[in-house]
Parts: C-alpha cells; sequence; structure tokens
C-alpha cells in the first residue's frame, strides 16, 4: 500500500504543487486548507485503521495554527513524523515548533529535492522505528549501539567493558531514554534532572553534562549519533539511528 501523507497548507497554488509532486513519488495524499480540518483528518484516518505516515504542515493557518495542531498531533500519537514547512524565520519560531513535538522544519521557499528526501528520510526512520523493540519507560535495561545500561543497578557498560557513571549523568542518560525521539530544552532537562539543585545555576552545566554523556557512550563525541544537538532548540536521544544519517554536529544547541 502507497504511503499516506497528510499535507496542511492554506496556499492553493502550494497546496496543488505538493499534491502533484507527492503523487508522483508513489504516495497517496490528503490535503486540507486549515488547522480544524487537519486535525479533524487526522483523527478520522486513525479511527478508520488508516493513519497517516507523515504530516507536512504550515505554521500560519485558518481557524487553528500549525503549533495547535502539531501539539494536537503529538498527544494523540508520539510517533507520527511531522515536517514543519514555513515562511517564518525566527528561531523562536523554530524552537516553538520543537517544542510543540514537529520532527522537522523546513523554511520556505524550499527546493523540492530537498523537501522529498527529508520526506523520505523521515518516512525511513519510522520504519527504522517500528521494527525495533521500543524503549518502555519501566525498563531496567536497555540497549543501544555498543551500550547497555542496568538502571536499576546503576551498571553501564560500553563494548563490554564496565564503565564508572555518576549518579546524575544516569539520571540524565535515562531523562533522554524515556523521552526517545522527542526534542528537549535545556531548561526542561535542567528542571527534571537537577530539580532544585544549586549546582544547576546555569543552563551552561547541561551542555557538560551532556559532553561527559557523549564522551562515553558515543563512537566521536565531536560527531554524534545517539544525543543530538538540535540547533536553536536542545537535544534528542535517538537510540537507533538510521546507518544513512550522518552523525550530529556536536555545537551548542
Amino acid at each position: 500500500m502507497p504511503r499516506r501523507l497528510l499535507v496542511v497548507e492554506d496556499e492553493e497554488h502550494l497546496s496543488e504543487a505538493l499534491k502533484l509532486n507527492f503523487e508522483a513519488e508513489g504516495f497517496e495524499v490528503v490535503v486540507t486548507a486549515d488547522g480544524q480540518q487537519a486535525i479533524e483528518a487526522f483523527h478520522q484516518a486513525r479511527e478508520e485503521n488508516r493513519p497517516f505516515d507523515l504530516v507536512v504542515l504550515d505554521l500560519m493557518l485558518p481557524k487553528k495554527s500549525g503549533y495547535e495542531v502539531c501539539q494536537e498531533i503529538r498527544t494523540a500519537d508520539r510517533e507520527a513524523p511531522v515536517l514543519i514547512l514555513s515562511a517564518r524565520s525566527m528561531v523562536e519560531d523554530r524552537v516553538q515548533a520543537f517544542d510543540v513535538g514537529a520532527d522537522q522544519f523546513l523554511q520556505k521557499p524550499f527546493s523540492l529535492a530537498e523537501l522529498l528526501a527529508r520526506v523520505r528520510n523521515l518516512l525511513a526512520r519510522g520504519e527504522h522505528r517500528r521494527a525495533k523493540r521500543p524503549i518502555e519507560r519501566g525498563d531496567p535495561i536497555v540497549e543501544f549501539g555498543p551500550v547497555y545500561v542496568n538502571f536499576r543497578n546503576h551498571e553501564i557498560k560500553v563494548r563490554g567493558v564496565l564503565q564508572k557513571l555518576s549518579p546524575l549523568h544516569l539520571k540524565l542518560l535515562h531523562y533522554f531514554v524515556v523521552n526517545e525521539d522527542v526534542v528537549l530544552t535545556r531548561d526542561e532537562i535542567l528542571d527534571k534532572v537537577w530539580g532544585n539543585s544549586s549546582d544547576a545555576s546555569t543552563s551552561r552545566v547541561v551542555d557538560n553534562a551532556v559532553l561527559t554523556l557523549r564522551k562515553m557512550i558515543e563512537d566521536d563525541s565531536s560527531r554524534p549519533r545517539y544525543v543530538q544537538s538540535i540547533r536553536g532548540a536542545g537535544y534528542k536521544f535517538v537510540s537507533d539511528p538510521p546507518p544513512d544519517v550522518e552523525p550530529n554536529d556536536a555545537g551548542e544547541p
């Protein structure tokens, strides 16, 4: 069966062009022109057991904004890939989009080749996640890449070698693991991992802790694959990145 895409775009000429090009690639496409229609179409597809494989979403929409649509989609389904297409160019817009659960953000105007590449990448990632056993919140033992972690026993092995990891860094790793594929801001990480600790005076402590964690679990801490930087937003943990995805730049998010 062809992959199903939901395109949410109120500019008619653009939505028609997207539909034609996606259909030429073999996708089944449903187009909606406002946020309310998008939410209704998304829920109806799930009720009919024909969920969308990916949502392409504008931000500036009638009735409900793209932010509201994305947030509702993410509440109903944590896995459905959401690709934002927007003319908005401020860092704050990208941060807000990631905060409500978007997976990628592509600024208008964009090249068709890049859009199709991102769609294929997100769909491949979704297949990869469905193929593996999901990490559940209650899992005491987690394995990814060269890493074995037993959170119950506070034990971590990398390539079979037992490592020393402080309780704080273990807590940080656990927070990443149970929020896999979710973009986490540094303030959110501070609140959940450090809490009211006096050691957490600035968000810089998060960057330092992530750097320490990367040096232990990544093949190359300067080009991380598991704890990824999301520029302008924060960090995201991916337990099983597809092999064709380039390692992430470890620069400041």
